[in-house]
């Protein structure tokens, strides 16, 4: 093999030299370089050599993608641990390495054998330009070996100097916050676990003042559901890193002579062009996988905020009634239908339908629902267990601890189910096993409501991959949702098992125009649970139109979460427009390319989604506060193709500027033609808006005809 290796795919290149015995290293990875011949390729790296700097190793240090101490790195190092008689950091020397036959996917085996370790290293280069890296470390030494991190990285240049990633809260979740990439290591670190409201989808770093748009960024995800880091580090060398892995607690991981440890995948995302170019390649991978959902995402009723614990049947069969006529295809029980369960304090684990609010069991309501063409789907949350439970009774010892000799401070008056005791996962499985044979459940809303709290939690988190695997080995056609205290697990290991994420308990429109917005970096619409609330926000007590609040959730999987046998019949009517809409248009809006606009005003929000064919787009003008400027001026709408002609029309429901002091622009009632590239560079003059209010833009292009 050469070794110097080029993987180019969809706009993007991975060089990788592997010249000598020691780790692979990244020369390049960014912009695609084009086809390149080996002697070119050689000249490329000695053109990135680095020379000798004066008071530091006598032979510059050579960064590879597992950085080693013992190579002279002065930062953090990407494996590290001990035996109980040698703290020696590894010194990797490369045994083996092949490149797997028709993908660009390098596989390279390295060991120390004074230090008593193996590793392999796994680096591909996707067919949407997605880096993905992972290593396996195995012991091969005389007696236990305490692992206590292994963390791929992958070099950015130097004029990513800027970095972006998210945090937030329980009903705020994934708020940006900017700051520069400065020397020193800005580190994430994830201790819940479960991925946590809290934590940064993605460690992004750029150059200055990069946008959706414009400028050059580089970001990583760490696809793990449980613990992990990411970070951000710059030497005074001028090396810079973006890192990620499992964040292992004291302890975690003790491999025993010929124990394996992976990490999880390190998926990193290039954009030449700014953020919609990075998002991208992760959505076009995930919409690439073989589970990826294909099937029409169906408008979901869920009944949360439409009766809580209150679970009646016959209110209940009203609901599905009304839902149906809306236009619902999938209407989901939420908490309360089991034994004990009238409120939050009590019931977790005892998963069996509660006999005295149920008589019947849930088949009655079941049918009628299948009855009306829609789907049926139940909440669980398999993980949790309550104090006041008959499995916590008949079993105090199943809850999660680290130490027998104390609980862990309850949070949402619940426990955790220790799951990697093989007793409490045989019996949730045949649990939730026996509910889905009992009746035609088509779907789960999985929750976790509450963090792991002094508590093992990679255990916890292999044995909950392995519950779902399992279920869904059992049952091929289930679909799982992944909710936790809504969008507290939301990364690419849960959604390797799960079908879409519940986004955020908080429904208020104006909320999650940011938190879609900014999660949607991550993962394309149909996977995010989007819902239709009721006026008045159960969250916030803000109160939002019809069409704001319908109008946001259409740019997700749509749903309603709302007691609609309380809205008047106009409401009803009205949903039933916009239900109609997103029926109408989730083949554009759940495969095509979805696109943000720079406006220069904060207030106004731009953003639409582009057929992969570029014959069609949709865009949402939202007015989220009062602008600077009014009326706004005009906005770009960008992504169509840019030799086309498109006609541009407002696109009822979602066609009126309502409010006061609101108008629209003269070329609203007829439309406008122009070029795709004038609708980019140029735009059209926007509609004055109130605000907390958004109008739909349809663009067609002119030789397909009108809509």
């Amino acid at each position: 093999m050469a070794d110097l290796l080029h993987f180019r795919a969809a706009g993007t290149s991975l060089v990788l030299d592997l010249s000598g015995t020691g780790l692979p290293r990244v020369p390049h990875w960014g912009a695609d370089l084009g086809e390149l011949s080996p002697g070119r390729l050689a000249a490329l790296v000695a053109a990135e050599a680095a020379p000798a700097v004066a008071g530091d190793l006598d032979e510059p240090f050579a960064l590879s993608v597992l950085p080693q101490a013992s190579a002279g790195w002065p930062g953090t190092p990407g494996l590290s641990g001990h035996r109980d008689s040698c703290a020696a950091a590894p010194a990797f020397t490369v045994r083996g390495r092949s490149v797997v036959a028709g993908q660009r996917r390098l596989r390279v085996e390295a060991a120390d054998a004074d230090v008593g370790l193996t590793l392999t290293l796994e680096i591909e280069l996707t067919d949407a330009g997605l880096v993905r890296l992972r290593a396996e470390v195995t012991n091969t030494g005389p007696g236990p070996y305490h692992l206590g991190e292994l963390t791929p990285a992958l070099p950015v240049p130097p004029q990513a100097t800027e970095i972006l990633d998210l945090t937030g809260r329980h009903l705020r979740e994934r708020a940006p916050q900017r700051h520069a990439f400065t020397l020193g290591t800005h580190l994430r670190e994830n201790r819940r676990g479960r991925t946590g409201s809290d934590a940064t989808l993605l460690q992004i770093a750029g150059e200055p003042g990069f946008g959706f748009r414009s400028g050059e960024v580089w970001g990583l995800h760490v696809a793990w559901s449980g613990n992990h880091r990411s970070l951000a580090e710059r030497t005074p060398a001028g090396h810079a890193v973006l890192a990620g892995g499992e964040l292992l607690l004291p302890g975690e991981i003790r491999l025993a002579p010929g124990d394996s440890y992976t990490s999880p995948w390190l998926c990193g995302s290039y954009g030449r062009h700014g953020l919609d170019e990075l998002s991208g390649r992760f959505h076009r991978h995930l919409r690439a996988r073989a589970r990826h959902p294909v099937s029409p995402r169906p408008v979901t009723l869920n009944t949360w905020e439409a009766v809580y614990f209150d679970q009646d049947p016959a209110t209940l069969e009203r609901l599905a009634r009304v839902a149906a006529e809306a236009g619902a295809e999938r209407f989901v029980l939420d908490d309360g239908w089991f034994r004990g369960r009238r409120d939050d304090r009590a019931g977790l684990g005892d998963w069996y339908v509660d006999e005295r609010v149920w008589p019947a069991g849930l088949s009655p309501l079941i049918e009628t629902v299948h009855g009306l063409g829609m789907r049926f789907g139940l909440w669980v949350e398999p993980e949790m267990i309550s104090p006041d439970s008959g499995l916590a009774r008949a079993h105090p010892d199943w809850i999660l601890a680290a130490t027998p000799a104390r609980t862990p401070p309850a949070a949402r008056h619940q426990q955790v189910l220790d799951l990697a005791r093989p007793d409490a996962y045989g019996y949730v499985l045949g649990r939730l096993d026996a509910l889905l044979r009992a009746d035609r459940i088509d779907y789960l809303k999985w929750d976790h409501n509450r963090d792991l709290v002094d508590a093992p939690a990679h255990r916890q988190t292999a044995a909950v991959y392995r519950l779902m695997d399992a279920l869904r080995a059992r049952h091929p056609h289930l679909e799982i949702e992944s909710c936790s205290s809504g969008g507290g697990r939301v990364d690419l290991g849960i959604l390797e098992r799960t079908d879409r994420v519940w986004t955020s308990d908080c429904i208020d429109a104006l909320e999650r125009q940011r938190i879609q917005r900014w999660t949607g970096l991550l993962l394309p619409p149909e996977l995010l649970g989007a819902h239709v609330g009721a006026p008045l926000s159960h969250t916030t007590g803000r109160t939002h139109g019809l069409d704001f609040r319908a109008g946001t959730a259409l740019f997700g999987h749509f749903g309603i979460e709302w007691d609609l046998t309380a809205a008047s019949a106009a409401e009803r009517a009205r949903l039933a427009e916009w239900v109609a809409l997103y029926r109408a248009l989730r083949p554009l809006l759940h495969t095509g390319t979805v696109v943000r606009a720079d406006h220069p005003d904060p207030a106004l929000w731009v953003h639409g989604v582009v057929a992969a064919d570029g014959a069609r787009a949709v865009f949402a003008l939202v007015q989220t506060a009062t602008g600077v400027h009014s009326p706004a001026g005009r906005v770009r709408l960008p992504g169509l193709t840019p030799e086309d002609e498109y006609r541009v029309l407002p696109l009822p429901p979602g066609d009126r500027p309502e409010g006061p002091f609101t108008a629209p622009p003269p070329w609203w009632e007829r439309g406008v033609t122009l070029s795709g590239r004038v609708l980019a560079e140029a735009g059209v003059r926007a509609p004055t808006l109130f605000p907390e209010r958004l109008v739909l833009l349809e663009a067609v292009r002119v030789a397909d005809g009108p809509r």
